[in-house]
Parts: structure tokens; sequence; C-alpha cells
């Protein structure tokens, strides 16, 4: 692990010189590459240690990690025209992947902490840096303060925890469970931020509305599967008084995931579209965790793969359309098969894997999380009909709108999508549904 971060500090000098953007982007595929052939016994813990280690859950959230970070660089290359500001975007990416890593693989808790809000600051920069409105600044702030607002229980729970056990471990704490309702709060209440969970919400369509490109992708790819980490890593310390308070988190998340499914209906700006198509598919896996059964945690672990791919291949598709029209409203981007007719082809792709269908990861994601959620509640089986009916009418809708229809006659010129573009959402859909292939429950161990 320590050879991949050296790695990535040599390969800082390259970045400075415009001729070598790629070698940085190839790189980060073929080190995603290496590790998806990592020869390790992933059942248990490999490689552990007081610092890092790696598990199933670990491993695909860090392999997303990089093969995210890699197609952020491979959106971006209008970048390439600003040469300096190219540079910093670059470093910005390599940083966040580091912390990305970080996160994902360290097994102290107070460790874990640093990387997951170290995080944050990359993704600020992005979002207030390469944004396109004024706007950009108040949806930092949003980002920022929601987050920190939520963060400094989180840091009192984790030294309460150490106060009492003398250990920053997770591998330790397991084997103890707490009954505070005070520090369940501050350790969970962190990370329903994080995903978002309704109520909690509104700064996600912000900073995905004002974020560029690469920006949304590792918004929706990988922040909001921080949320979905930290809780499974955090509730099998806290399982007793879960079991006693989950109905809360669950009530609020479905209701709140069928109500955003309406809102979706409601909204003209594409990127605020799946934006909050995100949260509802966020609001099942939340339902999957706080459950606590063995469907609910494999369920939603593989729905935040599914939706990690196919979230930051529809913020590509919209950003490819902003390109050409220099506007992300509904009402100009409409009759976009008269134009890119193979372009629709890769919307009506990731809209279809977006609403659950087969082959993709979505798939067997929401299977899993509808017999966990149906395990602990036959009522939960009206709001989850209604969740699934809407998340396809909804893809449907943003299709239809958008590629039928009469175009936007004050446009004025148009060039066709190019190779690199097909290439970015390949890249997005051959994992998304290819995956599903490589599924096998029996080896899932939480």
């Amino acid at each position: 692990m320590m050879k991949f971060l050296m790695m990535l500090i040599f390969m800082m000098p390259l970045c400075f010189k415009k001729k070598f953007f790629w070698m940085v982007q190839m790189s980060i595929f073929f080190l995603s590459y290496l590790f998806m052939n990592m020869n390790l016994n992933l059942m248990f813990f490999s490689n552990l240690s007081y610092f890092f280690s790696c598990d199933l859950m670990s491993f695909g959230l860090i392999l997303l990690s990089m093969w995210i970070c890699g197609l952020m660089i491979m959106s971006s290359e209008n970048l390439l025209k600003m040469n300096f500001y190219y540079n910093f975007f670059l470093m910005n990416v390599i940083f966040l992947l580091i912390m990305l890593y970080l996160t994902f693989s360290v097994m102290n808790l107070f460790m874990f902490y640093l990387f997951f809000e170290g995080s944050l600051i990359p993704t600020l920069l992005l979002i207030i840096g390469w944004g396109y409105q004024p706007e950009r600044i108040q949806a930092g702030m949003y980002l920022m303060f929601y987050t920190l607002f939520a963060s400094l229980p989180l840091f009192m729970g984790i030294f309460y925890i150490f106060n009492g056990m003398n250990s920053f471990m997770i591998y330790f704490l397991k084997f103890y469970n707490f009954n505070y309702y005070l520090l369940y709060l501050s350790m969970v209440f962190a990370f329903l931020v994080k995903m978002p969970m309704y109520f909690v919400h509104l700064w996600l369509p912000k900073a995905h509305v004002e974020a560029p490109v690469s920006g949304s992708m590792i918004l929706a790819g990988i922040m909001l599967k921080l949320g979905g980490y930290g809780l499974l890593r955090v509730l099998i310390f806290l399982q007793k008084i879960n079991l006693k308070l989950n109905y809360i988190w669950l009530s609020i998340s479905l209701l709140g995931g069928f109500y955003i499914s309406l809102k979706c209906f409601c909204q003209v700006d594409i990127k605020s579209l799946i934006a909050y198509s995100s949260v509802a598919h966020m609001s099942i896996v939340i339902g999957g965790i706080m459950v606590m059964n063995y469907w609910g945690y494999n369920g939603s672990y593989i729905l935040m793969i599914g939706h990690g791919l196919c979230s930051s291949g529809m913020f590509c598709l919209a950003n490819i359309s902003y390109e050409r029209l220099h506007s992300r409203s509904m009402y100009i981007n409409k009759g976009l098969m008269n134009f890119m007719p193979s372009m629709s082809l890769w919307w009506f792709l990731l809209l279809s894997s977006n609403m659950a269908a087969p082959p993709s990861l979505n798939l067997m994601g929401e299977i899993s999380l509808i017999n966990s959620l149906m395990s602990w509640s036959y009522f939960s089986m009206i709001l989850l009909v209604l969740i699934s009916f809407f998340s396809a009418g909804y893809s449907l809708y943003l299709f239809s709108y958008t590629q039928h229809g009469k175009f936007y006659q004050g446009l004025y010129s148009f060039y066709m999508g190019v190779s690199r573009e097909y290439l970015m959402l390949f890249l997005h859909w051959m994992p998304l549904n290819m995956m599903i292939l490589k599924v096998d429950y029996s080896m899932i161990w939480f």
C-alpha cells in the first residue's frame, strides 16, 4: 500500500507538463487493474496491521475510487486549455484519491475520521475553483457546514470510546456493545448527513448543480459511499441500541425517498434531477443498513457500487450536453436524438441501469434490499413499490424529455460526440453490467 502512495507522489512532477497529463490517468487505471488481480483472501482482513488492512468492503470501494478518479481526469479534457489550472486540478485529484484510499483502508477509528474529513477539502476546492456560476460559493458553504456540523459530535464520540476502551482499533471494538443514546446519535448522524438522509440532504443538489463534471462524478460516485461505509463499520459495535432505534431512520428514509422521487418530476435542471435521484437511491441503502441483516448489508454494499458507476455516468452525459448547448435546462436540452443518435443509446443504457433494469448491479442490490426490508416489516412494501415505480418513472421522463421532441430553435452550431466521450461512457457502463457475473453472496463477509 505504501508503494502505491509513493508512486502517486513521484508522478506529481509529471503532471506539470501538459503532454504528460494522460500518464496520470493511465497509471490510475493500471493500478486499479493490478489491485483487482491481487491474490488476497478477502473474506477476512488481509495484511492486518495497526494502521492498514483490507477486507471486501474496503477492496470494492478502493477499486471504485481509483476507477472514478481516472474517469474524472478523462472527462475534464477541456481544462487542458488552461495550463496552470489543469496542473492544480491534477494535484487536487491525486490528493483526493490518496485521502479516499486511506479512508477505506485504515483500521484506526481516529485516523478514519481524519481522512474522512480530509476528503472534504479537495472536493470543496473542485466546486469553488472550477464551478460554473457565482452560486458555487454558497454551494461550497452548504457542503462544508452540513458536514462539519455533524462531524463534531462524531469526533467527541470517538474519544468517548477511546476513554472507555483505550483503543481506536475497529476490529477490537466489535467485541463490545455500547448502549448509550447520545453516543449512538453522535456516531451515526455524521454518516447519515454524508449519505445523505432526507431532511439533511439539501447540500447535495446545490453542490451537484454548481460543481464541474469532475466534482459531480466524485460526489455521486464516492463521497456518498463514505457515509454508507462508515455506517457499516460503526454499527458493528452499536448493534443493541440500533435495534431499538432503527425504526426512526427507516421511517424517515423510506418516506423521504418516496417524496424525493415525486420531487424529481418537478425538476427542470438535468443535474438537479440526477442529484435528487441519488438521494432516493441512498434512502433504500440506509434502510438496508439499519435493518442489520445479511441481505440488507450485502444489498446496500452492491447498490453503493452500482450507483457509484451509474450516477457518475449520468453526470458525464449531462456534461456532454452542457458543453454543446451551454445550458442544463430540460427546455433547451430537447430533441437531442436529432443531433447525436449514438449518444442517445448511452442515455438509454445508463438510465435503464438507474431504474434497476437487468443485468445491472442496481437490480441485484435492490432485490436484496427489498428482501431485507420486507423481512423487517411487510408495511415497508408499500413505500418500496412506490419508490421503485417512480424511480423508473423519472428515469424515463428524463430520457423522453431530453432525447425526443422538437429541438431548440435557438441552436446555432453543434458538434457530434468524440471517441473520448464514448470510451468514458463505456468504462462506466461495462463494469456496472458485467460485474453482476462476479457477485457471490457466500464470499461476502462483514
